[in-house]
C-alpha cells in the first residue's frame, strides 16, 4: 500500500514529458506560427488572466466543445492549465477525438 502511495506522489511530482509536451517559450512561438492556444481551466481563473489570443475551453468541457471550435483536426492546437495537469488530460481527450497536433505546456502557466 506504501508503495503505492509513494508510486502516486512520484507521478505527479516528476511529470515525464512527452513528444509534444512544450514550454510556455516554445507554445508562444507554436502560437506566433498560427496555432490556437486553448486554456483548459475555469472561467474564473480565465478571468483572473490568460494567455493573449486564448480561448476558454474548460477540460470537464473539452470534450463537448471543442468540434465546435475546431473543426480541423489537423490544426496545431497548445492547451494548458495552471499546473499542466488538466490540459495534460485535455491533450489525451483531443488526441482521442483524432486531433493530430496537440501540443501540452507541460510545466503550466502562471498569471
Amino acid at each position: 500500500m506504501i508503495n503505492k502511495i509513494k508510486k502516486a506522489i512520484k507521478s505527479r511530482l516528476y511529470r515525464e514529458i512527452g513528444e509534444k509536451d512544450v514550454n510556455l517559450q516554445e507554445a508562444k512561438r507554436l502560437q506566433k506560427d498560427g496555432a490556437i492556444m486553448i486554456d483548459v481551466r475555469s472561467p474564473q481563473e480565465y478571468r483572473e488572466g490568460h494567455i493573449d489570443g486564448a480561448i476558454l475551453i474548460p477540460e470537464y468541457k473539452i470534450k463537448k466543445e471543442i468540434e465546435n471550435a475546431i473543426v480541423d483536426k489537423n490544426k496545431n492546437i497548445v492547451v494548458y492549465c495552471s499546473s499542466g495537469g488538466r490540459s495534460k488530460r485535455a491533450q489525451k481527450i483531443l488526441n482521442t477525438l483524432g486531433y493530430k497536433n496537440v501540443y501540452n505546456i507541460y510545466e503550466g502557466y502562471l498569471i
